[in-house]
């Protein structure tokens, strides 16, 4: 039998204000690894979701090309036209090794042009990667305090490259009542099972609420606190009980800079994981109420934390699966990390 993973215990920061009794945890370097090196940009491929943002995209891939043409890069664009295009596109690209593939969108979009650079590359030396971020949560870009377009392209030009881990996740195409067959996605931020993806769905059928519609399916989510029952298993050990939420993070934030992960690091080989056990409707509020003031729900005793080099989920219905800020599959699902997959422009 494989033994438990050991939990990681927070330590809390004493020079913070105590919010709901407790201090903030001290957070993890986002790099845990120096930088491998500079290198002197010559092409960057411009990989850009137009609809990102309120449809701003195309305005920040107009001016990131001006710029870039500027400091005397060549630049490529491709524009995606639908959802998922950003995957054909760079699975399809006829690169040279050191050419820079830069992102302008959120999350998602790095997500789905990881997607197709991997499926391709996964064997060769790792792409290079860079954000520009127009999208509406950016959590990675958050977490490298990227400060706008601007500084986006001043990094790109500085070329000072940090590795990047990454993660295959294996699952089944299509939410549940509407599934597929089987695929492959990398993430680069974030993997949610549980409440947070029920929220989400609910917020998704009340897109005229506005921005306020996330609250609102979180409140509603939390009434309903229905069961939700899996079977997890981490690096060989099972644990099955009745769950809230996992939280799955390479990064540190999620959403509007939410901080869901506070020991994350990018480049340490592993992920990490906050598992929020089955709980009463007042629990899951005050661990929702903690993890808004600067990640103290860690300290919560119904939140376990760990890392992890590989993961699978089990339900006895298929149930949705959030990746990088998508909706786009159903369990099972498997997971591995990828170490140093990817290099990364910072």
């Amino acid at each position: 039998m494989t033994p438990a993973p050991e939990p990681v215990v927070f330590r809390p920061d004493s020079d913070s204000k105590k919010k709901g009794g407790l201090h903030r945890p001290m957070f993890s370097p986002v790099f845990s690894c120096e930088s491998i090196g500079v290198i002197k940009p010559s092409k960057v491929h411009l990989m850009v979701n137009p609809y990102s943002g309120k449809k701003k995209g195309d305005k920040v891939a107009n001016r990131a090309q001006s710029l870039l043409e500027e400091a005397g890069i060549e630049v490529v664009v491709h524009r995606s036209t639908h959802p998922s295009h950003l995957v054909q596109l760079a699975a399809n690209i006829d690169s040279a090794e050191d050419d820079i593939f830069a992102v302008v969108g959120g999350d998602g979009s790095m997500s789905e042009v990881i997607t197709g650079l991997m499926r391709n590359t996964e064997d060769r030396n790792p792409p290079i990667v860079a954000f520009i971020p127009a999208g509406t949560g950016n959590s990675h870009a958050y977490d490298l305090k990227i400060e706008g377009l601007e500084d986006a392209v001043d990094r790109i030009v500085s070329g000072r490259v940090q590795k990047l881990d990454i993660s295959r996740v294996t699952l089944t195409e299509g939410l549940p009542g509407f599934e597929k067959g089987e695929m492959t996605w990398y993430s680069h931020n974030l993997v949610t099972w549980g409440l947070g993806i029920d929220s989400n769905l609910i917020a998704e059928r009340m897109r005229f609420l506005g921005p306020i519609r996330y609250d609102v399916g979180i409140v509603m989510s939390i009434l309903r606190n229905r069961r939700r029952q899996a079977k997890l298993i981490l690096d060989g050990h099972v644990m099955e009980s009745d769950f809230t939420l996992f939280l799955i993070q390479n990064t540190q934030t999620g959403g509007s800079g939410l901080p869901l992960a506070p020991g994350a690091s990018i480049d340490d080989g592993l992920m990490d994981i906050g598992i929020l056990n089955r709980m009463p409707r007042g629990a899951i509020l005050k661990a929702f109420g903690l993890l808004k003031k600067e990640g103290r729900h860690v300290f919560h005793p119904s939140v376990v934390y760990h890392r992890f080099k590989s993961l699978r989920i089990e339900t006895p219905e298929p149930t949705a699966i959030n990746i990088d800020g998508e909706n786009i599959g159903t369990t099972p699902m498997d997971m591995t990390v990828l170490p140093s997959a990817l290099r990364l422009l910072v």
